[in-house]
């Protein structure tokens, strides 16, 4: 399927897997509240204007149904976004929704590639007895083998466990002390990006479920996905948690979803 020139913003209202706290189905509506704010433009800093007509969709946000399976329909609605040529920005809900997301983009995308920013490497094989849990997400992506690299970073929370997991699975794993700005990151084939709102520092981000001092500037993530090298084919920004804190979280999730709206229309 070719692709079109078009992004299409899809809020997932869904934090049912959260293991500590609840409140990241909320955030949706307020990232979108904050990028349209008056505060601010719609110019991303490579000097395009995503608010150009035909350059970014908003399709609303799906619910899923009590009782229902929320992971098909997760599933089955960013299938039908990829199935039209249009790239995903996903807005979460918590981190889990992301293996149904890739599930979808992977059916297009076989040889995919995951670029992860966040605190937690979520590999869990489950966590406490939740398979679904927003802690294994990696997990069952690497399992079911729907992409041939994940990389990730930011990472400050490994236990034992979970460097298990990540040797089991080939995971590569740049750990927050180990961080190096003039990193940079190639791969061979489409990307998706996973940014989870806890790999920022609580300093810039205060609103999310697992605070976990020690995290990366706004303006370090910023340079990852502005020096992206490869063509991203969606992407996810999830636990953003407005019952712990909105005004400043809204704002940062709203300024990196400007930026990855950017690199999804320019980048491959």
């Amino acid at each position: 399927m070719p692709q079109s020139d078009t992004v299409t913003v899809l809020g997932v209202a869904y934090d049912a897997s959260s293991s500590y706290l609840r409140g990241a189905a909320d955030a949706p509506p307020l990232i979108r509240q904050a990028f349209h704010s008056d505060s601010a433009n719609t110019w991303a800093e490579n000097g395009l204007d995503i608010a150009q007509p035909g350059l970014l969709r908003d399709a609303g946000d799906l619910r899923p149904a009590p009782g229902a399976d929320a992971f098909a329909e997760i599933e089955a609605a960013v299938g039908h976004i990829v199935q039209a040529g249009e790239r995903p920005l996903i807005l979460g809900g918590d981190h889990s929704i992301t293996f149904p997301i890739v599930k979808a983009i992977a059916a297009q995308h076989p040889r995919l590639n995951i670029l992860h920013i966040d605190a937690h490497p979520d590999l869990y094989d489950h966590y406490e007895g939740d398979r679904r849990s927003h802690a294994c997400p990696f997990a069952r992506i690497m399992e079911a083998g729907l992409a041939q690299r994940l990389v990730q970073i930011g990472i400050r929370t490994l236990n034992a466990h979970q460097r298990e997991q990540a040797a089991r699975f080939g995971v590569e794993i740049i750990e927050m002390r180990d961080w190096r700005d003039d990193l940079t990151f190639d791969f061979e084939g489409p990307l998706y990006l996973s940014l989870d709102m806890d790999g920022l520092d609580p300093a810039f981000a205060p609103g999310v479920s697992h605070l976990e001092p020690g995290g990366f500037s706004t303006r370090q993530v910023l340079r990852v996905i502005q020096s992206l090298r490869a063509p991203l084919v969606g992407a996810d920004l999830v636990e953003f948690n407005p019952r712990v804190e909105s005004r400043l979280t809204s704002m940062t999730a709203a300024k990196l979803v400007k930026e990855l709206a950017a690199a999804l229309l320019t980048s491959g």
